[in-house]
């Protein structure tokens, strides 16, 4: 038995619309711009950093404890999420400004559930001369409790996290937001 006709056409013209949301969806996801950031809640304010140790890209060893007299920015990034590939830009400036700082922030970018080729790729193509750490069973993720990528966390010289932001941020956001961090850390270690 055949199905009728109208059961017939209706199939693919429903299919086709389907189709046209997905990739209309898509379309607007890859052209979205990054927001201007935006801070979020954690229980980790205000508490001491988790211990998280690992080794970068490079080999070398990271151990957020040892990062202590610095300000420490975490950048939780996967080389295939769009918010991260549009905040890069915004990253590289900041990292770059940094450098002529007497107190520089140290940034890190914390590989999420990513493959080690694919991120050296990406930052070969793309540019961004620090340091990349390993997340490879995701301890570090889970530690500072992600939610999705991209995630930055801002630590204070004591060790204390002081914000997440989530989402990826504009040029200027984290200049704004850490020069804040560093006048209420000064007012408060007076």
């Amino acid at each position: 038995m055949t199905p009728p006709r109208r059961a017939q056409r209706t199939v693919p013209m429903v299919a086709g619309v389907v189709g046209l949301i997905a990739v209309a969806l898509l379309v607007m996801l890859a052209n979205a711009s990054p927001s201007d950031g935006e801070t979020a809640s954690s229980p980790l304010l205000g508490r001491a950093a988790p211990a998280v140790q690992s080794t970068t890209l490079d080999g070398d060893s990271f151990d957020v404890s040892r990062r202590r007299g610095s300000w420490v920015m975490l950048n939780f990034f996967n080389s295939t999420c769009v918010p991260c590939i549009q905040e890069h830009g915004a990253l590289q400036d900041f990292v770059a400004a940094q450098t002529t700082q007497a107190d520089a922030v140290e940034f890190f970018t914390i590989i999420n559930d990513d493959n080690d080729d694919a991120v050296r790729s990406f930052f070969k193509a793309n540019g961004g001369d620090w340091p990349k750490v390993k997340d490879s069973d995701g301890a570090i993720s889970v530690a500072f409790g992600v939610a999705k990528v991209p995630e930055t966390w801002i630590i204070d010289p004591n060790g204390f996290v002081r914000m997440r932001v989530v989402g990826g941020v504009k040029k200027g956001f984290l200049e704004d937001r850490i020069t804040e961090l560093r006048q209420q850390f000064e007012g408060s270690s007076r």
